[in-house]
């Protein structure tokens, strides 16, 4: 099949390894006006001879002082058929790049970010229409990677992208549509999202475009946000940046939630299904949960209480539910605690009960917020392994709030920072 893009288009290229994509990618840059860039995860020392020459560039020896980025740079921009367009094009490229500290080092000493913005500018400095870059984002930390991808997203404005990948999580948001490649043969081209929900999990949650306001402050600004099934995602942000009013639109406390194009397990909010409905699925724990928790019963009572999504216990549970919500009291290592009052225990103990209460009706849907706040160490130790543990299972969805990398459970695969603003799609997550 050729691969044809209209104007307009981004494109993905997206196959296993030896499914002849880059082969797929290489001939199409054979085209006019158009530019082909290919990275590898490998990066030589300045004593390696052979592997810097032919893994990075192979364009000078090293017998001699290796140039620096900026020397490199405007070699090439005044050997371009237009030099004058090109060192026009390289200052504005140094700026969008942010080069300017990059320019002085030599190339050898070059991160693998840097050496990505590096491969991009030479790329650029002949004015090309078409980029088709393989392998992106190889080798690249995840700050790195959201780095060029911003970068990327800012060159799609002006002109068309072809990416080479071989991991359907690398799609970013900028692409336009997909080409999925096995065995040498370009398949149909799909747009982004019809490709994403035919090979990803289902979502857990999807917000569209949400947007809450009080008076003239906004707290969330056209958030985009879609959690699937077996996902484990760390919510951060400063205080006041809308974590606790986004999860409140999930398990819907907030009556703007019914404003908002939210979606939880496929139904959208406001589609006849009640808060009991939405609460059945989500074991959730917070701060104002707690401050809020003013219900004087046995432990035990609390714990089974979140079989019911009720903050007291007003329906006698069954020997059979009791036995799980000692199952998990012992879990949290608090099943000493089943017959002490609720009030009376001390607030690491409250916490530890909630989160039991949490997790006794096996729910697919986490919704942790600050989880570990208030417990000592050896408790943190134990609720972080216990939640490696759970969310191991198939199917288990979190969302974690916290403010510290280091209570994140090992888990922890996506992420998602709130601020003032709009909220661009998290990086490198379909």
């Amino acid at each position: 099949m050729m691969l044809e893009i209209l104007p307009g288009e981004q494109v993905a290229l997206v196959g296993g390894n030896a499914s002849g994509k880059s082969r797929i990618a290489a001939a199409f840059a054979g085209g006019a006006g158009a530019r082909y860039i290919t990275f590898r995860d490998s990066y030589g020392s300045y004593g390696d001879r052979n592997f810097f020459m032919q893994q990075r560039w192979n364009l000078f020896t090293l017998e001699d002082d290796p140039p620096s980025a900026g020397e490199q740079l405007r070699k090439e921009a005044a050997a371009c058929a237009d030099a004058t367009a090109a060192a026009r094009r390289l200052e504005e490229l140094t700026a969008l790049f942010a080069l300017g500290p990059v320019l002085d080092k030599p190339l050898v000493t070059l991160s693998s970010g840097e050496l990505r913005k590096f491969q991009l500018t030479r790329a650029l400095l002949g004015g090309p229409s078409v980029l088709v870059i393989d392998n992106p984002y190889i080798g690249l930390d995840p700050s790195a990677r959201a780095s060029l991808t911003r970068l990327l997203a800012s060159l799609a404005a002006t002109m068309t992208l072809v990416l080479v990948l071989s991991r359907v999580a690398e799609i970013p948001p900028f692409i336009t549509h997909v080409v999925p490649v096995a065995d040498g043969v370009a398949g149909a081209k799909v747009p982004r999202e019809a490709y994403l929900e035919s090979v990803l999990p289902p979502a857990v949650i999807r917000l569209r475009g949400v947007t809450i306001r009080f008076g003239q402050r906004v707290i969330l600004d056209r958030l985009d946000w879609t959690v699937r099934e077996g996902e484990h995602w760390v919510l951060t942000g400063a205080n006041g940046s809308g974590k606790s009013t986004l999860l409140s639109l999930i398990t819907a406390d907030n009556p703007m939630a019914y404003a908002c194009d939210i979606e939880l397990f496929g139904r959208p909010r406001g589609s006849g299904e009640t808060i009991w409905d939405i609460k059945r699925q989500i074991g959730f724990v917070s701060p104002e949960l707690h401050r809020a928790f003013q219900v004087d019963a046995p432990a035990l009572d609390i714990v089974a209480s979140g079989l019911f999504d009720t903050e007291g216990l007003y329906r006698h549970p069954t020997e059979e539910q009791y036995d799980a919500a000692r199952r998990w009291m012992a879990e949290f290592g608090i099943e000493a605690l089943a017959a002490r009052q609720f009030l009376r225990l001390s607030s690491g103990e409250q916490r530890l009960c909630l989160l039991a209460r949490a997790f006794v009706k096996n729910p697919p849907l986490y919704i942790l917020d600050e989880p570990l706040h208030g417990l000592d160490e050896p408790q943190r130790r134990r609720v972080k392994a216990l939640l490696d543990r759970i969310c191991g299972a198939p199917g288990k969805t979190l969302v974690m709030v916290s403010h510290y990398p280091e209570e994140y459970p090992a888990c922890i695969d996506h992420s998602l920072t709130l601020q003032t603003g709009a909220y661009p799609p998290n990086p490198l997550r379909p």
